[in-house]
């Protein structure tokens, strides 16, 4: 069995725009590319796990989104790293959704796809959704980062809720927690 970790896009990966769906608009995060290249080298596949819920609210479509997606595996590209596969659930939070997190719908296709062993797998982003997706999902660890909306996050959800998380600054410190692991 395979072990992975999943990633939040907006606020994870790339600095945190409302609505992103202009591919220019795109800037990654200091440190991600190497900390993915350090998490692949180590064993893991790495995926991405998107809620896009402008493309349900009518704000732009999903080709916008898979625009911004192109974009970014090509920036990440140049760096030699790709994904495994890109996961993203459009519909807005009001709207029945297989796949939008908190479900942890993705992770489980990702199991059934790729053999992943979820419980030595990670779920990193900056939502408390994201969080629960890991924690439904049954991985080995959810990561909270302070970047994106990671520091609200943090500020304004009860201790209790994070106990079990682990809180660190940004992907390249989760990375090392990963590994450390």
């Amino acid at each position: 069995m395979n072990k992975a970790v999943f990633l939040d896009r907006d606020g994870t990966l790339i600095e945190e725009r409302d609505y992103l769906y202009r591919p220019e608009e795109v800037v990654i995060l200091p440190g991600v590319a190497p900390a993915l290249r350090s998490l692949r080298d180590a064993g893991f596949l790495l995926f991405i796990v998107s809620n896009q819920s402008g493309v349900g609210r009518g704000y732009f479509t999903m080709e916008d989104v898979d625009r911004v997606n192109r974009h970014l595996l090509a920036e990440l590209a140049r760096d030699q790293f790709q994904f495994t596969k890109v996961y993203v659930a459009p519909e807005a939070p009001e709207t029945p959704s297989r796949g939008r997190k908190p479900s942890p719908q993705f992770l489980f296709d990702a199991r059934d796809e790729f053999g992943i062993d979820l419980s030595a797998s990670y779920m990193v982003g900056d939502k408390l959704i994201d969080l629960e997706c890991g924690w439904n999902a049954g991985v080995k660890t959810s990561i909270l980062v302070r970047t994106g909306y990671g520091a609200k996050c943090e500020r304004s959800t009860s201790a209790g809720q994070l106990n079990r998380a682990l809180v660190v600054d940004d992907l390249p410190a989760a990375a090392d927690c990963i590994l450390k692991a």
